[in-house]
This record gives structure tokens, C-alpha cells and sequence, in this order.
């Protein structure tokens, strides 16, 4: 078993997923309820709105990581954009130097994603999710492979299982 450094470990994926009995506020609600949201994201330990301006958020969250591996924590810019169909499209870009590093925790490297909502009609809605992300620090491969699989979809799926709720 081998360590991948941040070059090594580059992950990208895109999962999409078919929301049933929701939407796009529903949706829109639980992710900007930055608190909240923590019983949804894959891994997520605490998150706080750092701060906010019109369509635009600062977020910081703090993940746990099973031992070996030292807690990793990222500062997120998410621009929202409304589209005229009804869609919403939330860009995310890793802002790894908008606070100081934490010595209890390694900074995420780098984070480019986004989340796009296309209502579907029938109290439908397309979820599409990317994430292309640099976890900082060394990871073992059997981390970083599970976190490839698990963390979209353990996401998308905490995500969906609550709006379906609403």
C-alpha cells in the first residue's frame, strides 16, 4: 500500500441523481443551511458560514478522516446562479488561503466543483454534482479510492433522503 502525495491524488467526479418529490428550493434550503448541511456531506465533522453577500458564500468545513490520516479542513467560495428555467447552478472554488492554517488540521489543497439543480417536472429534480479536488497532505490509496466512490454518492444520497423528507 502506498501513500499518494497531492499530485498523485487528483479525483474528479461526476454523479448525477434524480431527486423524487422535491424541488429546487427545497434543495437550495438544505445547502444553505450551512450547519445543517454537515448531516448530509460525506465525512463532514462541523461547517460555518464564514460570510455572505448576495448569491455568494464563504464556507468553512472541517472533515474527520479515519487514523491514520490527519482531519482535513476547507474554506469554500460558492457563487449561486438562478438560470431562467428554474435551474440553479452553485459553482464551488476552494479558497485555501482565505484564513490561517489550523495546526490541528491539513487544508484542503485545492476544491473546483459544482452543483447544478434542473427541475424535471412531476416533483422532479436532476442533481448534478463534480467535484475535482487536491485533499493537501499524504493519503493512503485505500482512502483516497473509497473517497472517489463514497463521498458523491454517501452525499447525493444524504442530500436526497432529506429533501424527499420535506
Amino acid at each position: 500500500m502506498t501513500d499518494m502525495t497531492i499530485a498523485e491524488e487528483l479525483a474528479e467526479q461526476v454523479t448525477r441523481a434524480l431527486a423524487d418529490a422535491t424541488d429546487v428550493a427545497t434543495l437550495r434550503a438544505l445547502q444553505e443551511d450551512v450547519k445543517g448541511s454537515c448531516q448530509w456531506i460525506h465525512a463532514c465533522a462541523e461547517q460555518s458560514l464564514l460570510k455572505h453577500e448576495g448569491m455568494q458564500s464563504w464556507v468553512y468545513t472541517r472533515f474527520d478522516m479515519p487514523w491514520p490520516v490527519e482531519a482535513r479542513d476547507s474554506i469554500l467560495h460558492v457563487v449561486s446562479e438562478q438560470g431562467a428555467d428554474g435551474s440553479l447552478t452553485r459553482k464551488l472554488d476552494g479558497q485555501p488561503q482565505y484564513l490561517p492554517l489550523d495546526k490541528d488540521h491539513t487544508r484542503v489543497a485545492s476544491l473546483q466543483g459544482f452543483w447544478r439543480f434542473v427541475p424535471q417536472g412531476d416533483g422532479k429534480v436532476e442533481v448534478t454534482y463534480q467535484v475535482h479536488t487536491e485533499p493537501g497532505g499524504s493519503v493512503p490509496s485505500w482512502l483516497a479510492n473509497s473517497f472517489v466512490v463514497d463521498a458523491p454518492f454517501n452525499t447525493l444520497n444524504g442530500l436526497r433522503t432529506l429533501a424527499e423528507k420535506r
